[in-house]
């Protein structure tokens, strides 16, 4: 199950941390990265758009997580003549931000070793 690629690419050493919970969920950047789209443009389909993934790559990202996690991390409401939208639950925004939080926390734990493996390769 592919990931979407991020919109830039990142420069410097870094960490991609994927979390596999007890329960199937499986979360990383990739359905970060569609949460937090969610929740800045209010759409699923604009958050795919963003992204670069199709609408429905998008909702399948959620569906899992929806499924895995036991309760929907996004609540959409109907489209129509006065729109629809897409917001994160309490769960979705508390997936989001320990997720970030998990990141965070690793990523200053290795900074040290990734500093030495980049010595490392930089050598040759």
């Amino acid at each position: 199950m592919a990931a979407p690629k991020p919109n830039k690419p990142l420069a410097g050493n870094r960490l991609s941390i994927r979390v596999d919970l007890e329960s199937g969920a499986r979360i990383g950047p990739g359905k970060i990265a569609v949460l937090e789209e969610i929740a800045r443009s209010g759409s699923i389909s604009a958050a795919g758009r963003m992204l670069k993934i199709s609408y429905r790559r998008t909702w399948e990202l959620v569906e899992e997580l929806n499924a895995t996690l036991g309760s929907p991390v996004v609540t959409t409401a109907a489209g129509g003549s006065g729109g629809g939208g897409a917001t994160l639950t309490e769960l979705g925004e508390a997936v989001v931000s320990r997720y970030r939080a998990i990141e965070i926390e690793c990523a200053a734990a290795a900074r040290k070793h990734l500093a030495a493996l980049d010595r490392l390769t930089r050598k040759r």
